[in-house]
């Protein structure tokens, strides 16, 4: 196998594969192999080849206009090999509608037109801002990522995978069951324990750790030395992220408090297709990772596996008190704690969560149930997401919808990409009544209508909504009858008084709670709009009602 990972070069014009060979291996050749193929078939049989090898093709970059077999032809039929390569297409100016074509079939992830000259302006920003992705994605199965061992079927080692993969730290399951380095290693270690072992690089050795131990052992930051900022957030979904990108960049000491991983939902989701500035889509996973990098670098501190259990005042100052016992302190704070999954009673499902019964599903779900026949419960986007992901990987994926359409709750774009996946099929106006297994899903029983049906899966996915995390707050600010933070209209009742609570003769600003200095945004907040642009556009106006209220103090 080759030792670099290869970018692929495809151009039947000389002079062009000649160029583009040239800027791309000025600026890439130290760490990646750069391949130039002038013809679509033999590119194809070479993927075919490196594959063969073992060897990792990180970029694909094509001409479309080429003879007999064209560029888009070309991602196509290496889509499957090569899933996680970034994919370019180089475009003339009258290619455009057969590069939007290329985002849906073939998962294209940019298109040039050329020429692109100058390469530093219109070239390398769209590649390095690609391999920064691909790097990250690559990373999580380094041979010298951590190990885990484990039960398959068990609900705490669910758990520290879905921990490890939010937080984008690799690491490699191994499973007691199946894989005969489990047993070795146990053997090695002297640790025979039905729970969970993870062993670090460095040969540390974690049992059954929660994931705050987890997360300080893989040097995430869980504790932050300075207990007084000029503002705290309570979580680090988009809406959280944003606030703390614009405080941070406008001088204020910003602290992100998150208890699960940053991103909050958004970053469990494989393609976000609707964020404005990406027409390729952009997953969650990239979203947060971008984000909480911007954040730090413009001076903001985020805190991980962090548990806020409660907010308390103690004038001037709001005070947010840890799992731990730690209390910070800060003159403002925003709640953007975001929701927290919404459980279904249907006999089974709480029986065997972890142990085939899942919801929502992290990005490496779908590669434990390659080949396997799992359900998707659910008809919003999440589920339609969830869906697509886990079809590239199983043999078949049921989606069960109590509506009698996909179209009732789910975006078009995303009806139209299952309706076109033949390893798909659509259960509508049917309800799961139960989850079959002993200690793990071994099928389903789905009625439609009178029909009771009894499907054999492995799998079962639960996208059903959630509701807001507010447990912390204690009472301590006004919510709505379906428990969402009230702010500023939202204060008034309907005879245009104005809640009890609210102690200041000024009005509470827009995103203001019913305690003076403490705002709320995103998901978590009443009548917010459930999309991420939504999320990051209140995250950021915080900031403006933030230094209102400071100028107060």
């Amino acid at each position: 196998a080759s030792s670099r990972p290869i970018m692929l070069l495809v151009d039947d014009d000389p002079g062009v594969l000649g160029a583009i060979e040239r800027d791309m291996r000025s600026r890439y050749g130290e760490n990646y192999s750069i391949v130039p193929i002038s013809r679509g078939g033999e590119a194809i049989e070479t993927s075919k080849e490196l594959k063969r090898r073992g060897s990792e093709i990180a970029l694909f970059l094509v001409d479309q206009r080429m003879p007999e077999v064209t560029g888009l032809d070309v991602l196509k039929a290496t889509l499957a090999m090569y899933p996680d390569a970034k994919r370019v297409l180089l475009t003339g100016y009258a290619d455009t509608q057969v590069a939007i074509s290329g985002i849906n079939e073939a998962e294209l992830d940019y298109y040039l037109s050329k020429p692109w000259d100058p390469p530093e302006d219109t070239l390398y920003p769209v590649i390095d801002d690609l391999m920064d992705d691909w790097a990250a994605q690559f990373r999580m199965s380094s041979p010298d990522a951590l190990r885990l061992v484990g039960h398959r079927w068990s609900a705490e080692v669910a758990e520290l995978k879905d921990f490890l993969l939010l937080n984008q730290v690799p690491y490699r399951f191994l499973d007691i069951d199946t894989d005969p380095e489990a047993g070795a290693l146990q053997a090695a270690l002297e640790e025979q324990s039905e729970r969970p072992t993870v062993v670090l690089a460095d040969g540390q050795v974690l049992n059954s750790p929660d994931r705050r131990t987890l997360a300080a052992a893989v040097s995430l930051n869980v504790v932050t030395e300075n207990p007084y900022h000029d503002f705290i957030i309570i979580g680090g979904g988009p809406s959280g992220l944003a606030a703390a990108v614009y405080a941070a960049s406008e001088g204020l000491t910003t602290l992100v408090v998150e208890r699960w991983a940053t991103g909050g939902q958004a970053g469990t989701s494989s393609r976000i297709e609707n964020y404005l500035g990406f027409p390729n889509g952009i997953s969650g996973a990239d979203l947060a990772r971008r984000a909480g990098a911007q954040a730090v670098r413009l001076g903001a501190e985020i805190i991980t596996a962090s548990e806020v259990v409660a907010v308390d005042l103690e004038e001037p100052m709001r005070v947010v008190t840890l799992a731990d016992g730690q209390e910070l302190r800060a003159k403002t704070l925003l709640v953007a704690s975001g929701m927290t999954v919404k459980t279904l009673p249907t006999p089974g499902l709480d029986r065997l969560r972890g142990s085939g019964v899942y919801y929502g599903a992290a990005p490496g779900e779908a590669r434990d149930y390659a080949g396997e026949s799992v359900a998707v419960i659910g008809g919003a986007n999440s589920a339609g997401q969830g869906a697509m992901r886990l079809a590239r990987h199983c043999e078949v994926v049921y989606v069960v919808v109590r509506g009698h359409s996909l179209a009732d709750g789910m975006s078009d774009y995303l009806v139209k990409q299952i309706e076109s996946t033949p390893n798909i099929e659509v259960l509508t106006g049917s309800t799961v009544t139960e989850v079959n297994g002993e200690t793990r899903v071994e099928g389903m029983r789905v009625q439609t209508g009178s029909d009771v049906t009894d499907y054999p899966v492995s799998g079962v996915f639960v996208f059903v909504g959630a509701v807001p995390h507010v447990d912390f707050l204690g009472g301590l600010l006004d919510l709505s009858t379906d428990g969402f933070v009230l702010t500023g209209p939202d204060l008034w009742d309907d005879d245009g008084v104005l809640s009890p609570n609210w102690p200041l003769k000024r009005p509470p600003l827009f995103l203001e709670t019913s305690v003076p200095g403490i705002f709320s945004s995103g998901d978590v907040r009443y009548g917010s709009i459930r999309r991420v642009a939504a999320a990051v556009g209140s995250g950021a106006a915080s900031l403006s009602f933030v230094h209102q209220y400071l100028g107060t103090l």
